[in-house]
């Protein structure tokens, strides 16, 4: 089975890169799990992190460490999948029979048209609230051209470097947030108790199951290809890779928690992305001007790191969905190598998604998400996580496509197990509200 790859998922030829013999220099092989954690946290899970500090404390510390090893758990799993069975997350899918690849085709359309213009928006906010030459809009439409640009000409690399920057910018602006405000490190401890105050359900299945779990979760194995990473000899650095990514965003996620909990507990908060622009609001009026304007650079960092990740990863996902579609039924499974020269990010469905991803959802900056579509973008993807969890339980342990010391343990078992369960219980709660 051939291993040759580059670190650009559309090169069709080169050589794959050597394994480092150090600690240190493996070190320094990290790229796809800071792609994941700077893609799969963005705006709105930030600000569902701060609503629930800001309601309840630090009660529900516990959850999000919860929420962080599940994370953990599914991100090793995509992981291994690609590398131990040498397969894409769509070959999988498709050995499940046509209604798991029938199901991702119509949900990945349809978020892709109703995510797009989210992931504008977001970008826009702290921009209009930094500098109000151009309204929400524009800004939007402008991050949206500028992520197309980004990843349209960009190698896998050169967008892994700027991502990393990104989440550099992140570090400094969120973490450091929290430690303007201060931690209460007594009342932290006392939250890795469990406890359900009244009415906190759906916040401890948004923080357990919601921040950085999205479709982008799926992403993940693409990236790893993209880093050159083919084989199983790979699967220690993934492992690496994916535990720094996921600890990343379980930090952010305990920071926004520190900072609801430490200057905004009791505050009626906005639910939408505009309610980080309410706490810019609050850091001035307590600190000064000099802690809002770093904290929008950071909201912004938060907010365009989805747009580069969302428009790379998930087109490389639908690539993968449209050449796995029209492969004959009597087709083979195919392998890693057979996936370079059919899709990646120089395929023309690549290139049409990011179309579909940039300029179809400007629409949706100039009218209100219709209620139709909003409901059925609502119900596909909450099943999304559920599909996600449960499908890798059932491949990580076939007999027929993963080798038997690459199969799940009784650990990796438990995990996805509670994770599935988990993400019924996500499901059934957003489904509720919708209807």
């Amino acid at each position: 089975m051939s291993a040759d790859t580059s670190s650009d998922p559309g090169a069709e030829h080169g050589s794959a890169p050597q394994l480092p013999a150090t600690g240190w220099a493996r070190f320094k092989q990290i790229g796809p799990g800071i792609m994941a954690a700077a893609t799969g946290v963005g705006a709105g899970d930030l600000v569902a992190t701060m609503v629930a500090g800001a309601r309840y404390g630090y009660t529900l510390f516990w959850a999000v460490l919860v929420g962080t090893l599940f994370k953990l758990a599914l991100g090793e799993a995509v992981g291994r999948w690609h590398l131990g069975g040498e397969r894409t997350m769509l070959s999988g899918w498709r050995s499940l029979g046509r209604w798991a690849t029938s199901y991702f085709g119509v949900y990945i359309v349809i978020w892709g048209f109703v995510y797009g213009a989210t992931a504008m928006s977001a970008s826009a906010l702290p921009l209009n609230a930094l500098f109000p030459v151009l309204p929400v809009g524009g800004w939007a439409a402008l991050c949206g051209l500028l992520g197309l640009a980004l990843v349209w000409f960009g190698r896998y690399a050169v967008l892994e470097k700027i991502m990393t920057v990104l989440v550099g910018v992140m570090f400094v602006t969120v973490v450091g947030t929290a430690f303007l405000v201060g931690p209460n490190l007594l009342e932290l401890g006392e939250g890795l108790v469990p406890r359900l105050p009244a009415g906190s359900v759906a916040y401890v299945l948004g923080l357990m199951g919601g921040v950085g779990g999205t479709i982008t979760m799926a992403a993940y194995g693409y990236w790893t290809f993209a880093k050159g990473w083919r084989t199983p000899k790979w699967l220690p650095i993934m492992r690496m890779d994916n535990a720094v990514g996921y600890l990343t965003t379980g930090i952010f996620v305990v920071a926004m928690l520190v900072v609801g909990a430490e200057i905004l507990l009791g505050q009626d908060l906005t639910e939408s992305d505009k309610g980080l622009l309410n706490l810019g609001d609050v850091l001035a009026a307590d600190y000064g001007e000099w802690a809002r304007i770093p904290f929008l650079v950071g909201f912004f960092a938060v907010a365009f790191s989805s747009v580069i990740g969302v428009w790379n990863g998930v087109s490389l996902l639908f690539a993968d969905w449209w050449r796995t579609w029209r492969l004959p039924k009597e087709a083979p499974v195919e392998t890693a190598a057979a996936y370079d020269h059919k899709a990646g990010m120089h395929s023309t469905p690549y290139r049409i998604y990011l179309l579909w991803l940039t300029f179809p959802p400007m629409l949706l900056l100039l009218f209100s998400k219709p209620f139709q579509l909003t409901l059925v973008y609502g119900v596909l993807g909450a099943l999304f996580m559920p599909f996600l969890a449960g499908t890798l339980l059932v491949l990580l342990n076939s007999r027929s496509m993963m080798p038997a010391e690459h199969r799940s343990r009784w650990l990796s078992n438990t995990l996805l197990g509670l994770c599935l369960l988990l993400f019924v219980g996500v499901a059934i709660n957003e489904l509720v509200g919708l209807f």
